[in-house]
């Protein structure tokens, strides 16, 4: 019996890659559909198409997880003119609800890149293009005697985690002093006099889009009726969020064996490539999806060979004797997304089925 709603299954999706972490161009999350409806079973593809929605009307699923978003501009009109209102008027009349996890999943260390460095083999993978200005920083004063309960309640809520460090904090004490008025109501002190405590000083990092969440855990827990606390932006890059990433290969091969490899295991039929370095296949550098963009950031980090999609012919050239460029395509880079939704999806939830789309969706042919 379907007892889990669409709201608990993407908020649990956000919370693995929340939405603030979507590039500008892009319109991740729910695009059709009611949030409090029961699932009944989950159709996990990389692309929402027609053939995709019936079958999701033929497995009895009603709700659809893509990767890419189907709908990306906004609609004047819905008539089924375009491939596009087609699949969005079938979903609604099926009454499909279609969720997208695009470049939030992209972005995040879990997501997509760390994927396909895994089935590639890669060993110390780091984020590629770490993102600055996602991270604020929290100052709060709270009496000695209560540290550490406030402490657990803002680490529980987020804050305090550094890459692979949880529960971080800088410490330090002093005297707080303050005089409750004649309408204040003291968890410490008397009215109209003076009060001296000793307090600690707290700073913690957290991630930017969890600001409400923890200032009101902060005011919830703490025990002043008033509590003293300010936020900072911060321009450090954030280690767990950002666009790619760059591994290193078990043993370093020549660059004809290591592409044949890569045409196995990403289950190629073809690799456009630039010419051999003088270096083996060592450090490799990869990027779900159309990543030419990050091309400087590959030979920066020292990558041996940068494995991507969707490369223009001029793009080529910015080899330059430096890397090699490897596009595999922009279906055959980010196919495995699916397993790893479906995983993270079977993990968390048992109360409905979660099923593999059979629709290829990739929409270029190869002779």
């Amino acid at each position: 019996m379907a007892t889990t709603t669409i709201k608990e299954v993407t908020d649990y999706l956000e919370s693995l890659a929340p939405k603030a972490y979507q590039e500008s161009y892009d319109n991740s999350g729910l695009l059709t559909g009611d949030r409090k409806s029961l699932v009944k079973g989950v159709l996990v593809t990389l692309d929402c198409i027609e053939a995709v929605v019936d079958e999701a009307i033929q497995t009895s699923c009603n709700l659809i997880v893509a990767h890419h978003p189907i709908l990306f501009k906004g609609l004047k009109k819905l008539t089924g003119e375009s491939y596009v209102e087609r699949t969005l008027i079938k979903a609604i009349r099926h009454d499909i609800a279609i969720y997208a996890i695009h470049t939030n999943l992209d972005n995040v260390y879990q997501g997509v890149n760390k994927r396909i460095g895994e089935k590639i083999g890669l060993k110390n993978m780091t984020v590629l293009a770490p993102k600055a200005n996602t991270l604020l920083k929290l100052t709060t004063f709270i009496p000695i005697e209560n540290k550490d309960e406030v402490l657990v309640a803002l680490h529980q809520a987020g804050a305090g985690n550094l890459g692979d460090y949880k529960n971080c904090s800088f410490q330090v004490e002093g005297i707080g002093t303050f005089l409750p008025t004649e309408n204040a109501k003291p968890a410490i002190g008397e009215k109209n006099r003076q009060e001296r405590v000793n307090e600690v000083r707290v700073e913690m990092i957290f991630p930017g889009y969890l600001k409400t969440q923890i200032v009101s855990t902060l005011k919830k827990v703490h025990p002043y009726e008033e509590v003293a606390f300010y936020l900072q932006a911060l321009e450090n890059e954030n280690s767990e969020v950002g666009a790619g990433m760059i591994g290193d290969l078990e043993t370093p091969m020549e660059l004809i064996p290591f592409l044949s490899s890569l045409k196995s295991t990403m289950n190629v039929s073809s690799i456009r490539h630039t010419a051999s370095t003088s270096k083996k296949i060592g450090r490799v550098a990869v990027c779900g999806g159309s990543g030419s963009f990050l091309l400087k950031e590959a030979i920066q980090a020292g990558a041996d060979i940068f494995i991507s999609a969707d490369f223009k012919y001029h793009e080529f050239f910015d080899a330059d004797s430096k890397i090699v460029i490897a596009d595999i395509g922009h279906f055959e880079s980010e196919q495995y997304t699916k397993d790893l939704l479906s995983e993270v999806l079977r993990e968390k939830f048992t109360t409905f089925a979660t099923t593999f789309s059979k629709t290829i969706t990739n929409p270029i042919s190869y002779l």
